[in-house]
């Protein structure tokens, strides 16, 4: 079986949606699918260097081939016309492509080109057909929508939904799809040996309570700094992340966070990655992330796979599945909800731990990659049995 990925980037830049395509075909390939991925070398807006990597050639890594092309024109969009070029004359060398974001322009094209070429394709919107998200830009998105994206979601072989939440509230533009329910994996490196408390200078008996996400309105900073500012408990806030799209907004965050009275007991780390990361969601007491929407968030699941508890809104979709496991603490997008959490979930430390460890084996039984890549090669030959026998 040969599976054609295509993302418009994989740069550690852009977070867990493209980070999960590399675990997603690493796994594939451990289990004998023969897995290309088709991207740009887009590594952040206009303004940063692209990804300094050989392009139009096949790289190997992790088992799999990773095609990179040029990012050009529209660098802002991560648009490639080499990469459509390629694929137009190379779709007929493939099973089946599974695309990744919609309202994207190189995935929306993708998409056409692989109907026009009869190459079976799955679609998964990342979080898109949120209507949280249709509402932002919606003129233009209703455009974008009636003349790619409507005829690409009709013509696709399957949707990916990552959570049944987000499969319930995505929008289909009145089109009729097979939808897939599978989650994402989490893999982490080796932590570093330094201690995160030393490293920030966090005295020891302070709790870590960490944010580390893409610093963007929707992920609930705007709840979340208040509802710190109200909370009389011993604790250091960890801000870790950026938005290489929106450094505007990534600047207010850290002015307000400087002009409040978390001031002294907040770390601003910027973005981070590797063995640094790992300490960091490892020394947290309790991860952070109150989204007024989030149709998975791997970053939950990966503070959730080192055995760290979680606060989460109930708006990121995989909420129910924290609940029943009893892995951390929900609550709703206002502060008060958010504040009053925070304060349940730091007075009791013993319950910190055990939910900790809840996080941990659930993390270890549902969001393991080899549990995914059966569920995923599962659906791949379902598709390809039914295009052969429509």
């Amino acid at each position: 079986m040969k599976i054609l990925q295509i993302i418009p980037s994989i740069s550690l830049i852009y977070g867990g949606p493209s980070q999960m395509i590399l675990g997603l075909s690493s796994a594939l390939a451990e289990a004998g699918v023969e897995v290309t991925i088709a991207t740009t070398n887009s590594n952040g807006d206009v303004g940063q260097a692209p990804l300094d990597v050989p392009l139009g050639i096949p790289i190997a890594q992790n088992g799999c081939e990773i095609r990179y092309f040029r990012c050009s024109p529209f660098r802002r969009y991560k648009f490639s016309i080499d990469l459509l070029h390629w694929l137009a004359n190379n779709a007929q060398n493939y099973d089946l492509a599974h695309i990744h974001a919609l309202f994207s322009p190189v995935s929306s094209c993708s998409a056409a080109i692989a109907r026009s070429r009869q190459l079976p394709y799955i679609l998964r919107p990342l979080g898109t057909l949120d209507p949280a998200d249709l509402r932002k830009k919606r003129y233009l998105k209703r455009l974008y929508a009636a003349a790619l994206e409507r005829p690409n979601l009709a013509g696709a072989a399957a949707v990916h939904f990552t959570s049944d939440q987000e499969a319930k509230t995505s929008e289909r533009f009145n089109t009729v799809t097979r939808d897939l329910v599978i989650p994402l994996g989490v893999s982490l490196p080796p932590s570093e040996s330094s201690s995160i408390h030393e490293k920030y200078r966090i005295p020891d008996d302070r709790p870590i309570l960490l944010f580390m996400s893409r610093i963007d309105p929707k992920k609930g900073l705007d709840l979340l700094i208040p509802a710190l500012e109200q909370l009389d408990q011993n604790f250091h806030f960890v801000l870790a992340g950026g938005n290489p799209q929106d450094p505007s907004y990534e600047a207010a965050i850290r002015d307000r966070i400087q002009t409040s009275r978390l001031k002294d007991k907040t770390s601003i780390v910027g973005f981070v990655t590797g063995a640094e990361k790992t300490a960091l969601l490892k020394a947290a007491d309790l991860f952070v992330l109150p989204s007024y929407y989030e149709n998975f968030g791997i970053a939950v699941a990966e503070a959730m796979s080192v055995g760290t508890p979680v606060v989460i809104s109930d708006q990121v979709h995989i909420w129910q599945e924290i609940e029943r496991s009893q892995s951390g603490w929900i609550c709703t997008c206002d502060v008060e909800s958010l504040t009053q959490t925070l304060k349940a979930a730091l007075h009791d430390r013993a319950e910190q731990l055990r939910r900790g460890k809840n996080a941990q084996n659930h993390a270890q039984t549902y969001y393991s990659w080899n549990a995914i890549a059966q569920q995923t090669i599962a659906a791949y030959r379902e598709i390809l049995r039914k295009s052969a026998n429509p």
